[in-house]
């Protein structure tokens, strides 16, 4: 037979209380940490698309192969990406997908990485490829992550959490390739010629920066599109030698230079340095102008693919794959190396105005530290 008894403990109320200043301390720190956010498509793509039934899937070997789990990830890459490199050097931890189950918790309050693969600055863009997060959803989950993080910290922190972040978005390349040149006789290119398609890019993507700063982006670094006529996915359809296609590269910079212009146009009326254009298309030409100075073999020739420049088809098990990774400017058809993000990437820290304009990263950490 048992009996009830009370058991006291005269310190247990204080137990409790330093118990949960502890917690929300904990809390108070780690969103006084600088926080990063990621938007765009599968340059900078960690894993979302692996949670969803698509086509634009880089879940299988041997994406992946470098990678520090040896594992694909679900990033179009060898290893890491553009989007893990700039956290890198920007001092954030590393980020999970935003559909990952594991994102929860404290794990909200160092980021999150929205992007999808296969999406473009228009609705329409990557609609080929099944479900995707596309840009106007990416925003949408992203005002979902301010209400999670709100419940946690409450809605003030949960702000300023999201004023003092950094983001990076990346955009554009697939309204080019994906519904313009490679589909054939598609609605764009016959709805629009190049001159008023790039207008009409540079209007909705000014709506996206918008929205993005009315959900508290105060960080911004939004990149051009890269070489898009020098990639190996175009180089085989549309090239014979391995020369760049001048007609898409042509539309590569009349986009970049409105984007540009638009950002500075934003910043002016915002009355502040929000947005900061990231010109790829300069540093991804610098490499493939140049390869052997920057330790390269291959500009031109993907390490993973098949046919000319082996920029045919997907990058799977059976293609054919380089020894080398190190040395190719291109992974596959239409995405970088690692080795070659990672050199995107210090340009991004310390380039000049002709690759980061009002200014480059290193900058902004520097700035931003005497906040």
């Amino acid at each position: 037979m048992f009996t009830s008894m009370t058991i006291t403990c005269p310190h247990f109320s204080e137990v409790v209380i330093f118990g949960w200043l502890v917690f929300l301390s904990h809390f108070v720190h780690e969103s006084q940490a600088r926080a990063y956010f990621v938007f765009g498509d599968s340059v900078v793509d960690i894993g979302n698309n692996n949670y969803l039934f698509t086509r634009a899937r880089a879940n299988s070997p041997p994406y992946g192969i470098d990678h520090p789990t040896h594992r694909a990830t679900g990033r179009f890459s060898n290893g890491l990406n553009l989007a893990d490199i700039v956290g890198e050097k920007i001092g954030a931890k590393p980020l999970l997908p935003y559909l990952s189950p594991e994102l929860l918790g404290e794990r909200l309050l160092t980021g999150a990485n929205f992007a999808s693969a296969g999406v473009g600055i228009l609705n329409d863009t990557g609609i080929q490829f099944g479900e995707i997060l596309r840009i106007g959803t990416q925003l949408d989950l992203f005002e979902e992550y301010q209400e999670k993080v709100s419940a946690l910290t409450g809605k003030d922190r949960a702000q300023r959490l999201v004023n003092q972040a950094a983001t990076l978005i990346v955009l554009g390349g697939n309204d080019f390739i994906n519904n313009y040149y490679l589909v054939p006789f598609s609605f764009r290119s016959r709805q629009y010629a190049i001159p008023e398609y790039v207008q009409h890019l540079i209007q909705e993507y000014q709506k996206i920066l918008m929205r993005l700063y009315e959900l508290g982006g105060r960080r911004v670094i939004v990149t051009g599109i890269g070489p898009i006529g020098c990639v190996p996915g175009i180089l085989a359809r549309r090239s014979t030698r391995g020369e760049c296609v001048a007609e898409l590269q042509q539309a590569a910079a009349s986009f970049n230079t409105q984007l540009a212009t638009m950002i500075r146009a934003l910043n002016k009326k915002l009355g502040s340095e929000t947005f900061v254009a990231a010109q790829a298309f300069n540093m991804k030409m610098n490499l493939i102008s140049n390869p052997q100075a920057f330790g390269f073999k291959s500009s031109n020739e993907a390490c993973c693919g098949q046919g000319p420049f082996n920029g045919r088809g997907l990058c799977t098990a059976r293609s054919n794959l380089c020894s080398s990774r190190d040395l190719h400017v291109f992974w596959d058809q239409y995405h970088p190396s690692e080795r070659a993000a990672r050199l995107i990437a210090e340009q991004m820290m310390s380039g000049s105005d002709k690759y980061m304009s009002p200014m480059n990263l290193s900058t902004i950490i520097e700035l931003d530290s005497r906040i």
